[in-house]
């Protein structure tokens, strides 16, 4: 099994899509709906912007296992609108999935591992993500895993969603 990182685009939209609907499959499965809700993102025309405007203005990164689209991320210079700049410069981590068949093979955490470089190469020290922080707490722990640190906890929108940043200094 060969782990290749490329580079992407807003032309990859429909395959970083895909990837989160299948999260979301998985993560209905198991009865957790309160990370992503119930139904696909490509179905949801304000999600399907969302993901064209990360892949627009940042840049999408894909991890491929023997060839084959395993893992997305996108890496960007802040986070989303409903949490502050860093104050400092900064790349932010958004829209990490993965196509669920490729589950526990080290397409996510080779993606982590590739932004923290793509990061340290462009002179800058910080490296942020945010993410879900509700229910069991294994999306927190797997950034955790994975060299990040707790910065702050958040609650975004009328539902509360519960968030948490995280961040790494590379150097």
């Amino acid at each position: 099994m060969t782990i290749t990182i490329r580079t992407g685009g807003p032309d990859d939209t429909p395959l970083i899509l895909s990837m989160l609907d299948s999260s979301v499959e998985w993560l209905v499965a198991q009865g957790r709906t309160g990370q992503w809700g119930t139904e696909p993102w490509s179905a949801n025309p304000k999600a399907v912007e969302v993901v064209r405007r990360y892949a627009t203005t940042g840049t999408p990164y894909f991890a491929e296992i023997d060839g084959v689209p395993a893992a997305t991320l996108t890496l960007s210079d802040a986070p989303g609108s409903y949490l502050e700049p860093a104050g400092e410069p900064e790349r932010y981590i958004h829209l990490l999935a993965s196509d669920r068949r490729f589950k526990g093979l080290g397409a996510g955490a080779a993606l982590l591992a590739h932004a923290a470089e793509v990061t340290r190469r462009a002179g800058v020290s910080l490296l942020r993500v945010d993410c879900y922080a509700g229910d069991d707490g294994k999306l927190v722990a797997f950034y955790e895993r994975n060299g990040f640190v707790r910065t702050e906890a958040f609650t975004h929108g009328a539902d509360e969603w519960p968030g948490q940043v995280l961040a790494q200094r590379v150097r």
